[in-house]
């Protein structure tokens, strides 16, 4: 358990990713599931790394386990990814704030998720990168949201919170496309992995 001096990586890996056709969170991406991929880059920034899954999810949380990723379950009733943040905050909520990252984005590069750490570090009571204009993932929320976050319910995840503290959120931007590219279809992949899908 991390003590009131630190900060936590949550990863969101418990939607049920029907668009994808497959368990997408356990699809390859060289040799390693795509959550375990999502989930080392923040290891590398934030050893604290842990993920929210579902509680039919036994050989995802026990590969995340392998790699030092703890997982706590949602009951089966989900609420979505509100729930998913507010079950995954309030099991650190002693943190000085959380990275909110989605196991479907495995491709945020480690120095990104490092300059959102550091504008929390300094300060910033929201941070956020941004991608040619675009914001992406994850974002970082400072302690002073950690009542706001442990209440989200709703599948919208923390999007109306952003939006009534937009004025708070410092914007960083990057040069990582990977903040925006999450993986909803196969399509999404890249060529060389999409093509193991179909054979």
């Amino acid at each position: 358990m991390n003590g009131g001096n630190a900060y936590c990586a949550i990863l969101l890996a418990a939607g049920r990713a029907q668009r994808f056709g497959t368990d997408k969170l356990m699809h390859p991406l060289a040799g390693r599931p795509m959550a375990c991929v999502s989930a080392t880059a923040l290891q590398q920034v934030l050893p604290d790394t842990l993920a929210v899954t579902r509680p039919d999810q036994q050989a995802l949380i026990e590969q995340l386990a392998a790699q030092g990723v703890a997982a706590i379950a949602l009951g089966e009733s989900n609420g979505g990814m509100g729930m998913s943040i507010a079950a995954g905050v309030a099991a650190r909520a002693d943190a000085k704030g959380w990275l909110i990252a989605l196991a479907d984005m495995p491709f945020i590069q480690p120095a990104t998720i490092a300059r959102v750490l550091a504008a929390l570090q300094n300060g910033s009571p929201i941070a956020a990168p941004v991608y040619r204009g675009q914001r992406g993932h994850p974002v970082g929320f400072s302690a002073a949201f950690g009542e706001a976050l442990r209440a989200l319910r709703s599948d919208a995840g923390a999007r109306e919170l952003l939006q009534r503290h937009a004025a708070e959120i410092t914007l960083i931007a990057c040069d990582d496309p990977g903040i925006l590219a999450d993986i909803d279809t196969p399509a999404d992949l890249p060529a060389e992995t999409s093509t193991e899908l179909r054979g």
